[in-house]
């Protein structure tokens, strides 16, 4: 069964469940890079928010056996569980000085989000463009952000400069960045799972950790963390560090490989397995780049090879 006549059966299901008091749409997503998504949005009266519950997974399970209408259980879960008991205040997005303090920046490619920069307030950066959002926390719906368009930008007399202006101040407070070895990243995700990592001096003294030097940079809440080469002195400081120039290889909008560029390294093996990676090991929406980048410690920018 195709993915829209699956979404059609559950819009069906899950309004013929709640009753007339509900409103059930399903609806094609664009998230970033162009992927479609399939949601499912419910809304009642008493209830202003209502989060998008994706549809993939529940027919990727449908086509291997579950049943429909496990299906909808869980999808109905999810909103009971995700949805806000009553009506959220959202008037305060009216008003720009409410948002300053929260307004961020993160990294998209900017060839494969063309469509989506029509309609955004932007920079272009390189084959990448910096756009904006405002990063969200609150008892009622957590933590998350709203992609900034430019009819928000419009509603505040706010122009693109101000806005990077003020994303500059505000992505490094909110989001402070980080870089760890590749070991103490391994290491990491071996704890989270449950395991016991080696040691570091057995862990890193021998082997490829040993042989190539790569660091890992993000932020501390490891999302949009490409986005911290563009924070001020970042990368001039970890260049310092190596005391010669990076190459910066596009992991993910997550996060950037730094290595340092010691003149053993070859460009174009560099390139070809930064493309294997994206399209084996990353998930279409959260792929950056194909390129390659190279930090000058000289003339202190950043470059495409």
């Amino acid at each position: 069964m195709e993915i829209n006549r699956f979404a059609q059966l559950v819009r069906e299901k899950v309004s013929e469940r709640l009753g007339e008091d509900y409103q059930v749409a399903s609806q094609e997503v664009c998230k970033n890079n162009g992927v479609i998504y399939h949601g499912l949005t419910i809304c009642s009266k008493d209830r202003n928010v209502s989060p998008t519950i994706y549809l993939g997974p529940f027919w990727e399970a449908y086509e291997k056996g579950m049943s429909l209408e496990c299906a909808v259980d869980r999808i109905l879960q999810i909103y009971w569980e995700d949805t806000p008991k009553s009506r959220v205040r959202i008037r305060f997005f009216q008003y720009f000085d409410k948002v300053r303090d929260r307004i961020c920046y993160r990294l998209i490619h900017a060839g494969k989000n063309g469509k989506l920069l029509e309609e955004i307030p932007h920079i272009d950066f390189l084959d990448l463009a910096i756009c904006f959002f405002y990063a969200y926390q609150g008892s009622a719906l957590g933590e998350g952000s709203i992609l900034i368009h430019n009819s928000h930008a419009q509603m505040w007399g706010a122009t693109t400069a101000e806005l990077l202006r003020l994303a500059q101040e505000n992505t490094p407070r909110l989001y402070p960045w980080e870089c760890s070895s590749m070991g103490d990243v391994v290491r990491e995700l071996i704890r989270t799972q449950g395991g016991k990592p080696p040691a570091e001096t057995e862990f890193e003294k021998d082997g490829v950790f040993a042989q190539v030097p790569m660091r890992i940079l993000t932020n501390r809440k490891r999302v949009q963390g490409a986005a911290c080469m563009l924070y001020p002195q970042v990368l001039e400081q970890l260049a310092e560090q190596e005391k010669g120039n990076l190459y910066l290889l596009p992991s993910s909008v997550h996060e950037v490989i730094l290595l340092p560029d010691r003149g053993q390294e070859k460009p174009e093996l560099l390139k070809e397995m930064i493309a294997d990676v994206n399209r084996t090991q990353v998930a279409p929406e959260e792929v950056l780049s194909d390129s390659l980048y190279y930090y000058d410690r000289r003339k202190k920018c950043v470059k495409i090879l």
